[in-house]
């Protein structure tokens, strides 16, 4: 009961904001002292049966029936201006919902909004609560129009700002321009980030930080220390910072190609944490005849180290194209994000301008994903993470394909957007797929 009246009263506050934020007009201020936004992004997801030489109901696999599934996010964000250069912000939130097969059976999986759903009811979470302070380093300003957690206003041209409090890191860093975003961008995990950086997060997507950032016109450097789960793809954290905490640097160059915008981004990240060890599981079960486990390895004090590259240009006014790549040593389990230790993706979305529909857009993308030698021989004598594993492993790269269109209606506020995702070796496996996932999705935002 209590929990249904907490969803009912959600459900107000939600539509009484969002009706606030529809009705005000505060294009005529140029300091926001405060700021109200929400959206709602509702994804249903239809996958047809596809051919396997197995599946046990044990393990981790993406089931071969045929298939349905749905996910839900509401979101209201709140700022606020508390002194000179600080703002603080809130956003509430209320997911659930689910994943095809549980989310379980794809490294690159479908919906990249159900990473952050701990289960299907829908269930209310404090997404991010932090405080922000810029440390001005020139006189000259510049002005910002403000958007979700950032207060419209003016801000020096280059400064250092200091982030504290919960956050997404993915919020702040692989920002790319094309493909970052679940909820307006493609969905597939490995298409909206750098899938085999395992970035600190609760199963939510959330993660305690501190955030230190160096911002100018031309260059940006921003680095983060946070805390990881307790155990993988947990909801507690570790709050023993010096036995378990995440490291992530970035390097943003902002740059022109043929008088275009063009940025070019290089993150390094190291995480520690109480992690299994693959080359140890597959030992201990080889001297015990057992299926190896990784979770019986774990130990404090392990780590996991990677980098990504990410790089988008606008070719044209109404064309984008955009690169990553990135890598981890995967010698120890994965901890926070998806199973992937390398990976390369690519894609272009163009503008609805040359069909006289200005804010539509299209996108077109792929992501090549593939295990390091430990983790794939981990899986081959029948290990499971907690993402993937089907009991044995017929080993090949996992390929994505993602398709979309997306429409939007008044003013913007509201974006229906159609999908076709082609998986082939879901989880790496030969033996399983190809696999066809359809989605429709519909986003709210004011």
């Amino acid at each position: 009961m209590k929990k249904r009246n907490a969803v009912i009263v959600f459900f107000f506050v939600f539509q009484t904001v969002f009706s606030f934020c529809q009705s005000i007009d505060s294009s005529h201020l140029d300091i926001q002292k405060w700021s109200f936004h929400a959206q709602s992004t509702s994804i249903g997801q239809l996958k047809p049966s596809f051919s396997t030489k197995y599946t046990d109901m044990s393990y981790n696999s993406l089931l071969p029936n045929a298939e349905s599934q749905g996910s839900q996010t509401m979101t209201l964000f709140f700022g606020a201006r508390l002194w000179q250069n600080a703002s603080v912000y809130f956003n509430p939130e209320l997911a659930g919902g689910s994943g095809l097969s549980k989310a379980l059976g794809l490294a690159s999986a479908s919906n990249g909004e159900t990473y952050r759903v701990g289960n299907s009811a829908l269930t209310y979470a404090t997404a991010r609560l932090f405080v922000q302070q810029i440390f001005p380093l020139s006189d000259k300003k510049i002005y910002s129009e403000g958007d979700l957690n950032e207060l419209k206003g003016y801000k020096p041209e280059k400064y250092l700002q200091l982030t504290v409090g919960k956050i997404s890191l993915a919020d702040f860093f692989d920002a790319n321009e094309y493909a970052h975003d679940p909820r307006t961008q493609f969905t597939s995990w490995g298409l909206f980030g750098n899938g085999a950086w395992d970035y600190p997060a609760d199963v939510r997507g959330y993660t305690p930080s501190i955030i230190l950032e160096y911002i100018s016109p031309t260059t940006e450097l921003r680095g983060a220390i946070s805390l990881l789960p307790l155990s993988a793809n947990a909801n507690d954290m570790n709050w023993n910072f010096f036995e378990s905490q995440g490291l992530t640097l970035e390097l943003t160059k902002h740059l022109k190609l043929n008088d275009k915008p063009w940025n070019v981004r290089a993150l390094i990240f190291n995480n520690t944490a109480g992690m299994g060890n693959y080359n140890q599981a597959i030992s201990e079960a080889a001297i015990n005849k057992l299926t190896p486990d990784i979770i019986s390895t774990r130990t404090i004090g392990r780590t996991k180290y990677g980098f990504g590259i990410s790089t988008d240009w606008q070719v044209k006014e109404n064309l984008g194209i955009f690169a990553r790549t990135s890598w981890s040593d995967g010698n120890n389990e994965t901890w926070a994000f998806t199973e992937i230790d390398k990976t390369v993706s690519g894609g272009l979305v163009l503008k609805g301008a040359a069909w006289n529909r200005k804010n539509d857009e299209s996108g077109l993308a792929f992501v090549l994903s593939g295990l390091s030698e430990p983790h794939k021989n981990y899986l081959k004598l029948g290990g499971k993470g907690f993402i993937i594993g089907d009991g044995a492993l017929n080993y090949a790269p996992e390929f994505v394909s993602e398709l979309y269109y997306g429409m939007s209606f008044f003013k913007n506020i509201v974006k229906l957007t159609g999908f076709y995702q082609l998986f082939v070796n879901p989880a790496y496996n030969a033996d399983r797929g190809p696999v066809s996932v359809f989605s429709l999705r519909l986003h709210i935002e004011k």
